[in-house]
């Protein structure tokens, strides 16, 4: 299903190229700006209509909500940030973390649509399909008047850097790095090998780096293939936020750092000198 204010024959394409074999589109100059409840009542009459057996939506913020707004209106379960799926027995099984982070629970439904939200770069994306084409059915929607309507608008500025929830390595830096002046050597080190830079909770709460690079139980949940902190100790709500990382490595002063139970590797050292080195070395190795 597509909700778009206009669409377009390459966005079409890009879906098809992805997988998507029969696209509901529903264009209207109403669905843009986001607003949760304009959508929500537009999805659920077109699930109600379709009646599909799964409804599944990114772990975004925009999706987060309206996916959860969606699951009310239809009085159906939801397995939020889902990290695996598996059918049993005819019946879908979704593992999804608990305790921030600390479990994995195993959740199914008593009756369909199955919702569910799912980590990003924990899924393997199929092959893209070039020169697909997919059919494509206009569904007449109606949106309602919207509750609330925009008031400004800021575009933050881009870093250069990829998106923190999509890039498969990850930088991060914590009350360690003492100030904000000091994140610039966590980016030079991050355009080295192609990473995004998070921060942790306290170095988003001392006004160091926005809200949108907060990784974290309250931040942004991500699932880069390689996850380096520094200066991070490792709470359970910035754990819960990146748990789920193919290959964790820790830097920090302190060796009794929380982090490092659950690093696949560590290093116990001043991350101003750790950080320069490691990127010296990236770039000795990515000039073979």
């Amino acid at each position: 299903m597509w909700l778009t204010d206009k669409a377009s024959e390459a966005g079409l394409t890009q879906l098809a190229e992805w997988g998507a074999k029969r696209i509901v589109l529903a264009e209207d100059a109403a669905f843009a700006p986001y607003r949760g409840e304009v959508w929500t009542p537009v999805l659920a009459e077109l699930v109600q209509k379709e009646s599909p057996q799964a409804v599944f939506g990114a772990v975004t913020t925009r999706q987060r909500e309206v996916m959860a707004r969606l699951a009310a209106r239809l009085g159906a379960g939801i397995s939020a940030d889902s990290v695996a799926l598996a059918v049993e027995d005819g019946k879908l099984v979704a593992t999804r973390p608990v305790y921030a982070g600390k479990l994995l629970s195993k959740v199914t439904w008593a009756k369909s649509p199955w919702l569910a939200t799912l980590r990003p770069n924990v899924f393997r994306p199929a092959d893209p399909q070039a020169g697909a084409t997919p059919t494509v059915d206009k569904a007449v929607a109606t949106p309602p008047g919207a509750a609330m309507s925009l008031v400004e608008r800021r575009e933050e500025s881009a870093t250069g850097l990829p998106e923190l929830a999509e890039a498969e390595i990850v930088v991060s830096g914590g009350r360690g790095l003492k100030g904000p002046e000091n994140f610039v050597i966590l980016e030079s080190l991050a355009k080295v090998i192609g990473a995004a830079v998070g921060a942790s909770r306290a170095a988003v709460d001392a006004g160091w780096r926005p809200h949108r690079f907060q990784i974290g139980q309250t931040g942004r949940t991500i699932s880069p293939k390689l996850y380096l902190g520094f200066g991070i100790s490792g709470a359970i709500q910035h754990l819960a936020g990146m748990r789920t990382s193919k290959v964790i490595c820790a830097i920090n002063k302190d060796p009794e750092a929380p982090i490092f139970k659950i690093a696949d590797y560590g290093i116990v050292g001043d991350l101003f000198e750790v950080a320069p080195l490691l990127e010296k070395e990236f770039k000795k190795l990515l000039e073979k």
